[in-house]
């Protein structure tokens, strides 16, 4: 299982909320308890806020890639294939096949024209997307897989109980 993600700062806030706002521990587990569920309910709210922000920064770095494509302007940063599908399945919002990705990265100005197989090339990033737990396959009627991304599950910081 995979360590839930850091918020930068996120510990040494806690640090300090704690020493401030706690009186010396004889008889405070209340007031402990409920400042570690408002950290609980403030880390799980950053945390569906950074999901949000990712799905936002994925469909304007798509927007402007093909707005930039239709100026004639060139792309300053470049951007590998595994991170144009990232974005590509982040900025979808549903399952995606594989000629709907290319379809995608070639909307937004990404140059497949440097692949021999491009559709061969896309497929192969898409199973390691999958193997590497980003990327769900959605099997379709017609017989044609689909891939969606996978929005993590918001996960919540080990609490054990301790003995005193």
């Amino acid at each position: 299982m995979a360590a839930p993600p850091v918020v930068p700062g996120f510990d040494t806030y806690l640090h300090s909320m704690y020493k401030s706002a706690m009186p010396a521990p004889s008889n405070s587990t209340p007031q402990y308890r409920r400042a570690l569920d408002a950290a609980l309910r403030e880390y799980e709210t950053l945390l569906r806020d950074r999901a949000e922000l990712d799905t936002r920064i994925a469909r304007l770095a798509h927007t402007v890639g093909s707005l930039s494509r239709l100026c004639g302007a060139v792309p300053t940063v470049a951007l590998g294939l595994t991170d144009a599908s990232r974005m590509v399945l982040k900025a979808a919002g549903h399952p995606l096949t594989a000629l709907e990705v290319r379809a995608q990265l070639e909307g937004m100005g990404f140059d497949l024209s440097r692949y021999a197989n491009d559709l061969a090339v896309i497929h192969t990033t898409l199973k390691r997307l999958t193997e590497a737990d980003e990327v769900e396959v959605v099997p379709q009627a017609w017989g044609k897989p689909s891939y969606a991304w996978k929005v993590p599950p918001t996960p919540r910081p080990g609490i054990r109980q301790g003995r005193r």
